[in-house]
């Protein structure tokens, strides 16, 4: 087979999903943009070029600050605090032992429900009515129920607690098949040099776990901006807007308002914070590459 024919092969392979991507992101991408700078709605066909209109009324709007100051708070503390815990745990399960296992098993298993359906059951476990389990166990012990979703300062964090709790468990695996592929020789070496657990774990494992810290910190910091089911089945963006977050004001003023165009501009804005957060921690990620090599 002489070389253009195959690479004509390898082009019809590949054709299928690039037409897929094409139809299902890049067309819709486009659309977003041209209808953001119309009138467009559902409830009025007959649209026009408006300019940036949709625009300056996003950024004036406190909702929709709101909302954006969310998503993004949400994002980061989220891939901080679930990254930190899944590298602490990934340490000290990465061993051979059957109850390590167990646990591994355990830890992983929330990662494989439905996001609304550990939404809808954290939302009994955490209601301030009388039947709500952690309220239940917190007076139980003699303090003070919490009102986990209603309390317009502590709501979104509620939220973003269960989401820890659920996707854990998988950052975890993936550092702990992370750290089986470092050669066992390092820490034999750094022992006899007398390393502590804590000096082996600082100067081997951490760098050695970049390829796996890259993947999770993107990942998380993406799905932490896109969160939309969680609170939808946990707040509806409420107390207020106190949890609102950039997907379900898109969805509220897409859907439920009929604003098309208002919500495509508010599409291109989130487009743009996910494009700009993902190369700030791109641009982290590759100086930590640069000092490993």
């Amino acid at each position: 087979m002489n070389v253009k024919r195959r690479d004509r092969v390898f082009l019809f392979m590949i054709l299928p999903a690039f037409i897929g991507f094409v139809l299902l992101f890049i067309l819709p991408t486009i659309m977003s943009f041209a209808y953001s700078v119309t009138n467009w709605s559902v409830y009025k066909p007959n649209y026009k070029f408006v300019g940036f209109d949709n625009y300056v009324k996003l950024f004036t709007d406190t909702k929709n600050i709101a909302a954006i100051k969310h998503s993004v708070t949400y994002a980061l503390v989220i891939t901080i605090v679930q990254n930190a815990l899944a590298i602490c745990f990934a340490v000290l399960l990465n061993r051979k032992k059957i109850m390590a296992n167990i646990v591994k098993s355990i830890f992983f298993l929330p990662a494989v429900l439905s996001v609304l359906v550990v939404g809808f059951l954290f939302q009994y476990i955490m209601t301030s009515a009388d039947s709500g389990l952690l309220n239940s166990i917190i007076t139980f012990f003699g303090g003070t129920p919490v009102n986990w979703l209603g309390n317009e300062k502590i709501a979104l964090y509620s939220v973003l607690s269960t989401q820890v709790w659920q996707w854990t468990g998988w950052s975890m695996v993936i550092y702990i098949a992370s750290l089986k592929s470092i050669d066992g020789s390092l820490y034999e070496a750094a022992e006899i040099d007398g390393a502590s657990k804590l000096q082996s774990f600082r100067y081997i494992s951490l760098p050695l776990l970049y390829p796996a810290a890259s993947f999770n910190i993107l990942m998380s910091l993406i799905g932490g901006l896109k969160v939309f089911d969680a609170v939808f089945a946990m707040t509806k963006g409420g107390p207020g807007y106190a949890s609102e977050t950039i997907m379900t004001t898109l969805i509220r003023e897409g859907f439920n308002s009929g604003r098309t165009a208002y919500a495509s501009a508010f599409a291109v804005v989130f487009f743009v914070i996910v494009f700009v957060m993902s190369k700030i921690i791109t641009y982290f990620l590759n100086k930590w590459e640069e000092k490993l090599s």
